[in-house]
């Protein structure tokens, strides 16, 4: 394993929270520039009818893969710990375990959501006049699924024994892709919002091989040829991962329910709402690095035992958090119609997205709350804890306060509904974090 990757059982957590997250919230941001990026093109060369077809393609796309996601959380977990305990044998054994049960879902998922795209576009009530063009980007990209999991799944790997920085340069390669591929398919070839398909999966596809190649060479993770995981391992990856897939899935499947509540106001609405997705992505960057970055840090941290500094990441975590997330909403604000009306023009469906951005900004900070604390309690291994806690937020709460604050004040509700909900699940993931008994949580034997 590489010598320059952080050990944060020792030294400052401050610095360390600062140094190791960094990289995450910049390979975040390209990330989202990268969608940005995608989002441009489609809306400015084919229309807002188009924006609001790949948004929707693309939260169902997020829907299906959340449960893999989740599987790399628990990757994360078990190799941060099993990275605290230095034990090198157990991150190669459990990375080849991961490798063989992520490969095999891809191929299964890919393959459902081709065949399905159709009925669960109609589910979510897609608009008639974007069903063709959905139902084309959702299947294209379910056919490079294998892409998106694979270059994910070597950055939470990296992550996961310190190194934060190396899964940068990959997500930079995929978005230079992607800002030349994307014209070139949609103009030059002329194949419109399939155009758009064909070059994410393509960037992806390149982004992985470099990712793959460079991680091999540089042998920054320990990695033999493939083989069959021992029981124990599967059975540890399937009680952390299938309960973290779930979380992932609660949470997209919550994303996709509020899009149905969008999708009821008409097509201005859906428009609007995909562009100020977009925007207010870039809101929650710093949430999710630091979500990422305590969980990996915890969890070294956990594997020895060191309880002090565990909770001192946990208020490093949510302390950072607050600074930067409230800079980042008040640009937000400052900036907002000015952003709306990089992807669309039509004055109703910018005029939504704009209220709606201004609204939803300065919730944003507690949504990192539960961001910071989930993370330290998914470095324990309590996993259903967190899928119980994602359940109240999205399911009891966010959806819920949607639908009936859209109901009450009409479509200035949607933001509304939902900031209420990000206030209440913070306080009640502090409660859990407080209170809870997630501490208590084993995964290895002593003598492991």
């Amino acid at each position: 394993m590489a010598k320059n990757q952080y050990d944060f059982t020792e030294g400052k957590i401050y610095k360390q929270l600062w140094r190791f997250s960094t990289p995450i919230i910049l390979a975040n941001l390209l990330q989202v520039s990268y969608q940005l990026v995608d989002s441009l093109w489609v809306g400015n060369l084919i229309g807002a009818n188009a924006l609001g077809s790949v948004a929707i393609s693309a939260t169902i796309i997020f829907t299906v893969l959340s449960f893999v996601i989740g599987m790399n959380n628990a990757s994360l977990t078990i190799l941060s710990q099993q990275r605290g305990r230095e034990n090198e044998d157990g991150v190669q054994n459990y990375l080849n375990a991961f490798v063989v049960i992520l490969t095999s879902l891809s191929i299964i998922l890919g393959v459902l959501g081709y065949v399905f795209a159709e009925p669960i576009l109609r589910l979510l009530g897609t608009p008639e006049a974007m069903m063709e063009s959905a139902r084309a980007y959702l299947r294209i990209n379910f056919i490079g699924i294998f892409f998106l999991m694979g270059y994910n799944f070597i950055g939470t790997v990296l992550r996961a024994v310190g190194d934060s920085r190396t899964p940068l340069g990959f997500t930079l390669l995929a978005v230079i892709c992607n800002v030349f591929l994307d014209p070139f398919f949609i103009a030059v070839l002329n194949l419109g919002v399939e155009g758009a398909a064909y070059a994410t999966i393509t960037s992806q596809g390149i982004a992985f091989t470099y990712g793959l190649s460079f991680m091999l060479k540089r042998n920054l993770v320990t990695f033999t040829r493939l083989q069959m995981p021992k029981k124990e391992e599967v059975t540890l990856i399937l009680h952390l991962g299938i309960p973290s897939g779930l979380q992932m899935a609660v949470i997209s499947a919550g994303i996709a329910a509020i899009m149905s509540v969008v999708t009821s106001f008409g097509e201005d609405v859906v428009a609007g709402f995909s562009a100020a997705q977009r925007l207010d992505s870039v809101l929650i960057l710093p949430a999710h690095a630091l979500g990422i970055a305590v969980n990996s840090m915890a969890g070294q941290n956990i594997g020895v035992k060191k309880w002090d500094r565990v909770k001192q990441i946990a208020v490093y975590g949510v302390l950072y958090n607050f600074c930067i997330m409230i800079v980042i909403a008040l640009l937000l604000v400052l900036f907002a119609r000015y952003g709306i009306t990089l992807f669309i023009r039509e004055e109703h469906s910018v005029e939504f997205g704009t209220e709606y951005l201004k609204i939803i900004a300065f919730f944003y900070p507690f949504l990192g709350i539960n961001f910071a604390l989930n993370g330290i309690v998914r470095a324990a291994g309590a996993m259903y804890q967190v899928l119980v806690l994602n359940v109240i937020s999205f399911w009891i709460l966010r959806y819920p306060l949607a639908y009936a604050c859209s109901s009450l004040f009409g479509e200035k509700g949607i933001a509304l509904g939902m900031g209420f909900s990000f206030v209440i699940s913070s306080i009640i993931a502090f409660l859990y974090y407080r209170y809870g008994g997630w501490h208590n949580k084993v995964l290895f034997k002593e003598h492991e």
